[in-house]
């Protein structure tokens, strides 16, 4: 199993970033998908999770309404697009495979990707 983000770089505040995180290994179609986040000294952040079939989602809180999650399932792949982004949505970004569908629980992901970095500035 592997997965790759990309799709980070640097944004002003204000500003649009697209991510993509390529899946490959698996039966891509049969899993939810999920974009956590992990800024320099805090925790890893749940954002964003959809299911199998792109037609339901969950999102944090403090993304809602800014960012939209997607899949394509013919391309192996899941997008976070991020609009309105803010200096404080600053991390690295890093897709996962849910073992459970919609869940925001890290601990029932099994497969992590690399990480994208996004850095807002102000």
């Amino acid at each position: 199993v592997q997965l790759q983000a990309s799709g980070g770089g640097l944004v002003q505040a204000g500003g649009s970033l697209r991510l993509s995180c390529a899946g490959s290994g698996f039966s891509f179609s049969r899993y939810g998908m999920g974009w956590f986040r992990h800024a320099p000294g805090e925790d890893r952040e749940f954002i964003a999770v959809i299911d199998w079939s792109g037609r339901r989602t969950t999102y944090a809180d403090s993304v809602k309404g800014r960012f939209t999650i997607s899949r394509d399932n013919a391309k192996n792949t899941v997008y976070l697009q991020m609009d309105s982004l803010q200096p404080e949505d600053t991390a690295v970004y890093s897709c996962a495979r849910s073992r459970f569908g919609l869940t925001s629980r890290q601990n029932e992901y099994d497969y992590w990707g690399q990480g994208t970095q996004v850095t807002v500035s102000s």
